[in-house]
């Protein structure tokens, strides 16, 4: 086969990415390496640089790889009968990043099994680790989740065959036996009702677990009002508080707005309270606080000073392998899947769940859940108005979202989506004015806090007193930005 040209090496190894080629010729008895070009693309350095570098190219390599390098290249050079290796191993590259290597290496002895050249070449396998990385990941994942649906039907043919066995045995007693007291009637009535109580939660927790874990159930998350959240909770569970006279005290700032899925995170709270008065002792206080975390997430604690948790039982919580279950103070029954279930929805939200026990002093569970974005909504009709002030808005809070409208309907629609920090308005709005706006999104959002500011441009003392009567701040002056509008934005978010 005849050639139709010349072929240029240096020119064919370097139109390859993420490859380059290296030689080292020993006749001399020193080392003498040249790189291909293509080595400044795959480590930052150029050929030149890394030779002036102290310790050349294995000053490149992590200190928990380098052994393992040295110790490949020894032994090819000790072993006359060797003539090539294949390694991989990581370097640190010129803009700081760590990728992963695969490089072969031949080598060239005289008729003495000395070596006089070396030949590399060396291909970037990152992507392919990572691939690698991300399986493997995924495999111990399923694996987990194979593990957990095994325990899954273990507490489904268990916990709840057994206590159904007790109700229908109480039910036949109470159908066949026409000589029983009152007494013992309502104690046996009692006793069928809460198993079915428990039951029942355990059935709803067992079906969101596994919808959690099927994908089947998406978290949806929205602005929500921090503390309305922890008093339905409080409200739902008073009941069971007042039969043991705890007193479970929120402390919650007003101000705090968390981005949840609002069904999900009243679960939690609902379980780690009713778990919080179910150990407490009669008379305990049961305590319910919030803070911020951190930049990004508002943190939660329940706290309770009754029975607290043994040094066996901490390393079986949150965890659905290993569910275990303890009666209450006055006896009260639970499933043990609530916490391993609020891990679940709390990891759902990017948040972490965590706590602190000490026997016979009582628990601290915390849990964290991201906090809502600052946003603040401009309802201004004029465009031209709502555009400067909205400049003027996003220049002066730059950590704030400024959402606006051009009329109330429109307003209306973005509020329950949105969950503003605060409502700024003009009085004259088109379809309704702002006093009837105020009082249609307090009666479409219950439970929502939500300040107002309103510009009067008038000077209507009827309408100033309507203001004032419905708590909103108002300024008389057209729709603009001034230090009387910044001062009474900061008094309401700060």
């Amino acid at each position: 086969m005849k050639e139709s040209g010349n072929i240029s090496l240096d020119e064919v190894i370097n139109n390859f990415d993420g490859v380059f080629f290296w030689q080292d010729d020993l006749e001399a008895g020193v080392s003498n390496i040249q790189y291909s070009e293509n080595v400044q693309g795959v480590t930052g350095f150029s050929g030149t640089e890394i030779k002036e570098l102290k310790g050349g190219w294995f000053s490149l390599i992590p200190s928990e790889d380098r052994y393992k390098f040295k110790k490949s290249l020894d032994d090819l050079e000790k072993n006359p009968d060797k003539d090539s290796l294949q390694i991989k191993y990581r370097i640190t590259t010129k803009d700081g990043r760590t990728i992963s290597l695969l490089e072969k290496v031949n080598v060239q002895r005289n008729s003495d099994g000395k070596i006089i050249k070396k030949f590399g070449l060396v291909i970037d396998i990152s992507e392919f680790v990572n691939k690698i990385e991300k399986l493997t990941k995924e495999k111990e994942e399923l694996d987990q989740v194979n593990l957990s649906k095994d325990n899954f039907i273990s507490i489904l043919s268990h916990d709840l065959r057994s206590p159904f066995t007790s109700i229908l045995g109480f039910a036949e007693i109470l159908m066949n036996e026409t000589s029983l007291s009152e007494k013992d009637k309502a104690e046996y009535l009692k006793y069928i009702y809460d198993s079915s109580q428990n039951q029942l939660q355990l059935i709803n927790y067992m079906l969101d677990w596994s919808r959690l874990q099927t994908g089947r159930l998406k978290v949806e998350p929205q602005r929500i009002h921090a503390q309305s959240i922890a008093y339905n909770c409080v409200s739902y569970l008073t009941g069971l508080a007042i039969r043991k006279n705890i007193n479970i005290n929120v402390d919650i700032p007003d101000t705090f707005y968390i981005e949840a899925d609002e069904r999900l995170i009243t679960q939690v709270l609902t379980n780690l309270i009713s778990n919080a008065v179910k150990f407490s002792r009669e008379n305990d206080l049961v305590e319910v606080r919030a803070s911020v975390y951190n930049e990004k997430f508002i943190e939660f604690v329940v706290k309770d000073n009754g029975v607290g948790i043994s040094e066996t039982n901490k390393a079986k919580l949150f965890n659905i392998g290993k569910l275990f279950t303890t009666e209450g103070t006055k006896g009260e029954k639970g499933s043990g899947l609530g916490l391993a279930l609020a891990k679940q929805i709390v990891e759902k939200h990017g948040g972490e769940i965590w706590f602190y026990s000490d026997e016979g002093k009582g628990s601290e569970f915390h849990f964290t859940v991201p906090s809502a974005t600052n946003t603040i909504l401009l309802v201004i009709e004029n465009r031209e108005n709502l555009k400067t002030l909205e400049n003027s808005m996003r220049e002066n809070y730059p950590n704030f979202t400024i959402i606006s409208a051009e009329n109330a309907f429109e307003a209306l629609g973005m509020i329950s989506t949105k969950t503003p920090s605060l409502i700024i308005l003009e009085h004259n709005l088109p379809l309704m004015n702002g006093l009837q706006f105020v009082n249609m999104v307090r009666k479409e959002n219950k439970g929502m806090v939500i300040p107002f500011i309103a510009f009067l441009d008038s000077d209507s003392e009827t309408t100033l007193k309507s203001y004032h009567e419905i708590d909103v701040r108002t300024i008389r002056q057209k729709p603009f930005f001034t230090d009387q509008l910044k001062e009474k934005i900061e008094s309401l978010l700060y």
